[in-house]
């Protein structure tokens, strides 16, 4: 099972930089998706390193197993990176890890094959699921989420203003006939929004709520960030790129929070500092984008944010 969808990898370069790769390190790859950055840490590590890769994605499991028989210092696991923490410790690994690289975000493939249900540009089954074998589809939600829960859907995690009004228009046009498509959903949520932004599809804030929620991707991403920090060696790098505010939101809290540690929950006086209260983490840089160049070339790098973070202890 393979995909013939190109993906463009965002902040290639920048990224695997940022990880500052050992020759002897070992190496999370949290988002495998087509192989991009996974090949170059394979190319910036020795024989001597590990390379682990995570995806819950189908196709992009077949593309890691071909590239796991090409090199014996790469493997990849059909999981979710917020279960690396469990992963890690089966492999021995627990508290190894030289560097953690988290892409997140839906991939070129997955939005621009119409069987997977992610766009609302090409019509198809409305799935949206990263692994569908796993979980409820978008349609199996639209179908039995009562109209608040919709709602919230939609404004919590699409930051759909509309939200309400959005939901309301597809619950009673359920009671017709159920959403089997996703032009079907679109064509609903587009009528139903008032204000259209330039150069922005009506459903676009709706169908990134509906995909975020199905996939429980920012639950994944903070489970995914503590199980990284944890995982981590004395040093190890911590990647993350993010596309939308909601995720960029959360890496940064997260980072911000270890880098400043509990210092201020102790009195000013105190002479010693325990280490409890210690910063864990250490910001490396200001957070990146996609360079001009990126952008001309791949427009979906326009949204990207890359931050850094080391760890301290």
């Amino acid at each position: 099972m393979t995909s013939t969808f190109r993906h463009i990898t965002v902040l290639l370069e920048e990224a695997v930089a940022a990880l500052s790769p050992r020759a002897d390190g070992c190496y999370v790859d949290g988002t495998f998706g087509r192989g991009g950055h996974s090949r170059l840490i394979l190319e910036r590590i020795g024989p001597g390193g590990r390379l682990l890769g995570f995806d819950k994605d189908p196709l992009a499991i077949a593309t890691g197993n071909t590239l796991a028989a090409e090199d014996g210092r790469f493997v990849v696991v059909q999981r979710s990176f917020a279960e690396l923490a469990d992963e890690l410790a089966v492999r021995g690994l627990a508290g190894q890890v030289s560097g953690i690289l988290l892409d997140l975000g839906v991939s070129s493939p997955q939005l621009d094959d119409a069987e997977r249900g992610f766009s609302f540009l090409n019509d198809g089954p409305l799935d949206m699921r990263m692994d569908p074998s796993r979980g409820v589809s978008a349609a199996q939600f639209i179908a039995t989420a009562d109209e608040d829960e919709i709602a919230r859907v939609f404004k919590e995690y699409g930051e759909e203003r509309f939200a309400k009004r959005m939901a309301r228009a597809v619950v009673a046009r359920r009671q017709e006939q159920p959403f089997e498509r996703t032009a079907d959903l679109a064509q609903v949520l587009t009528v139903a929004n008032p204000a259209w932004e330039k150069g922005k599809n009506p459903a676009t804030r709706a169908f990134q709520g509906l995909r975020i929620h199905v996939n429980n991707e920012l639950g994944d991403l903070e489970r995914g960030l503590d199980a990284a920090l944890e995982n981590l060696e004395v040093g190890g790098r911590l990647v993350v790129i993010s596309f939308h505010s909601l995720e960029d939101r959360i890496v940064k809290q997260f980072m911000r929070k270890h880098a400043k540690g509990e210092m201020d929950k102790l009195p000013r006086d105190l002479p010693i500092i325990p280490k409890a209260f210690e910063p864990r983490l250490k910001l490396i840089g200001k957070p990146q984008f996609a360079s001009e160049a990126e952008l001309k070339a791949n427009p979906r790098s326009r949204s990207a944010v890359m931050r850094v973070a080391e760890k301290l202890r």
